[in-house]
């Protein structure tokens, strides 16, 4: 099969080098997202995907908008049997999706129909859900709405974050992609539409998402730590002053007022939530490295009682609320 490969971020790269190293597919060349500024000194970078397919040697290209004209003329002209798109950052057009003979192949990184959109391992974790995954789907001109073509199953610990899910799902998404585009060939692989009462969705987060509101639930507040870890991260304020949250677990033999610290020993420092409450395992002050919570709170001189702020999002706040898990 000829592959047109479409990527971005980190979570690109394992199926790119799984077609170029296990499979007997040939890639034509690669679609990436233009090179831009990074980071506060603003230099401009290359993108994951963009690194991975030069030191491979393979066609690099890289489209401002992918559903201009001359570009879907130039895929036309290219004439790949198939599009591979994963975690690449542009809607694709119907008219590009329907010139390979087997379309558009995405990998998606959640159990479709759950978690349509642009941060599905994010609010999976957020949600609490005990399992995620990977799906391999045939692209429509929607956000996520075309049939499924297979599955592959992650389970979920407590202590899972999204650095820890994000890697397994990328090798596990490269896995299924071979796996769908050999039984593509063969012409048994199985397509099933994906059922509209199932649909949850998982939009772009907003900056601030990791800020903690103390009136949350423990459970609520813990999730949305995994979520967010290690970025962009979870944090609260301390007069006046962001403290990232970097380590945390429920505490369920404890509450309190929310944001007052309730006690504080070796293992931390324990905060009251809406329900139950927060331990605080470690923790990261403005412009200083990662420390132990109690060690931070002998330093700053917490005493019983003292309270964090709760940070309320009031513009941004639905992000969150009415997430099942």
């Amino acid at each position: 099969m000829q592959i047109l490969f479409l990527g971005t971020s980190p979570f690109a790269v394992p199926a790119l080098h799984r077609l170029l190293q296990e499979s007997k597919h040939t890639i034509l060349g690669v679609v990436t997202q233009p090179d831009r500024p990074q980071g506060r000194g603003g230099r401009v970078s290359s993108t994951p995907v963009k690194i991975a397919a030069l030191e491979a040697d393979l066609p690099v290209y890289q489209p401002e908008k992918v559903r201009a004209k001359a570009f879907v003329e130039f895929v036309r002209e290219m004439q790949p049997d198939c599009l591979v798109v994963a975690a690449f950052g542009q809607l694709i057009p119907q008219r590009m999706l329907d010139i390979p003979r087997y379309g558009g192949i995405n990998i998606h990184g959640s159990l479709l129909p759950r978690w349509r959109g642009a941060a599905p391992m994010q609010y999976s974790l957020m949600a609490g859900d005990a399992e995620t995954g990977v799906t391999t789907m045939q692209m429509d001109a929607g956000l996520d709405t075309g049939d499924m073509l297979m599955q592959a199953v992650l389970p979920l610990t407590e202590d899972d974050n999204l650095g820890t899910i994000e890697g397994k799902l990328a090798e596990l998404g490269a896995e299924l992609l071979i796996q769908t585009l050999d039984a593509l060939e063969r012409g048994d692989c199985p397509r099933i539409p994906q059922d509209p009462a199932l649909v949850t969705q998982s939009p772009s987060l907003p900056p601030d998402i990791g800020a903690f509101d103390w009136s949350r639930p423990a459970r609520e507040l813990h999730n949305l730590m995994r979520g967010v870890s290690p970025k962009p991260g979870a944090y609260t304020l301390w007069q006046g002053k962001r403290l990232k949250i970097t380590e945390a677990s429920v505490r369920e033999d404890q509450s309190g007022e929310p944001g007052a610290v309730l006690s504080m020993d070796h293992s931390g420092v324990t905060v009251g939530a809406g329900e139950q409450s927060i331990l605080l395992r470690e923790v990261q002050p403005e412009s200083k490295g990662k420390m132990a919570a109690g060690a931070w709170a002998r330093g700053a001189r917490i005493s019983i009682g003292d309270r964090f702020e709760s940070i309320v999002r009031h513009d941004t706040q639905g992000a969150t609320d009415g997430i099942a898990g």
